[in-house]
Formats: structure tokens, sequence, C-alpha cells
């Protein structure tokens, strides 16, 4: 779902729509004019938002939901130019590295800052992602 802001556009992809309505925010805001999308910090949960325990799957699945999104908005993990990791302990930066490796395949890779925090919105969340993603025409544009 796409909604319309005279600068702005949210983009929500169905599934996440429970989640953006109870903390008001947007998975991703799109700023047409300028080809960027903005995609809020995305978590690796189950069915039920719980945090995966595995740190490994918790990983894929907070980086596909990262890809859902994107592709919501018209994009692909490709077009992301930036990316900031935030992990409750540094020790998952090598594994996360190897899932990452997985999904960003082309060149120029996206710029990566990973920083170290005390705690995540959940306990159990070992990761979040916060990207940046520059597209020619996101969804809800005109060419």
């Amino acid at each position: 779902m796409t909604i319309y802001h005279v600068d702005s556009q949210a983009i929500i992809p169905d599934g996440m729509r429970r989640i953006a309505d109870a903390y008001q925010s947007s998975p991703a805001v799109s700023v047409p004019g300028a080809g960027l999308i903005f995609v809020s910090g995305q978590v690796g949960g189950d069915e039920a938002g719980q945090p995966i325990a595995d740190p490994e799957a918790q990983f894929v699945a907070a980086i596909k939901n990262l890809r859902d999104i994107l592709e919501a908005a018209g994009g692909k993990l490709a077009d992301v130019v930036e990316i900031t990791t935030y992990f409750t302990s540094m020790a998952d930066l090598p594994v996360f590295a190897k899932v990452k490796e997985r999904f960003f395949t082309t060149t120029p890779y996206p710029a990566w800052t990973g920083i170290g925090v005390n705690e995540l919105a959940l306990p159990g969340l070992r990761v979040e992602i916060k990207a940046t993603a520059s597209l020619k025409n996101p969804a809800g544009t005109q060419p």
C-alpha cells in the first residue's frame, strides 16, 4: 500500500500494516522527487512477531523484510546505497556479513556501518537494519 503526501509517500507492505499502525510509523518513506527510499529498521521475527532464536535465520528474515519493502516500492536490494546495522553483540558481525553476501551480490555494494548497541526493541533481537535506496521511478511516481 502506498499513502501519498505532498513530498513523500509511505511504503507499507500488507504484512507490515499491524506494526505500522501500532507504532504510528512507516516501514519506509519514498521521496519521489529525489528517487530515494528511506527504510526504517528491520528485524527478523517469526509469524507471531517474536525474534527468531537462530542468529543466521534472524539475519536472513531481517534482510528479507528489507527486500519486501523495496519490492513494494518498485525496487530491489541492488538499489540499496547505504545500510546501517545495529548489533546487540558485535560477535554476530561475521555471521551477518556472510548472510549479507548472499543477498547483496551486485556492485557497487552499499555503504555499510555496523554499530554495537545495548538492546533493541524486543529481547532476543540481535540485529536491526536501516537502509536508504535510490530508485529511478519509485512506485506511485510518474516516470
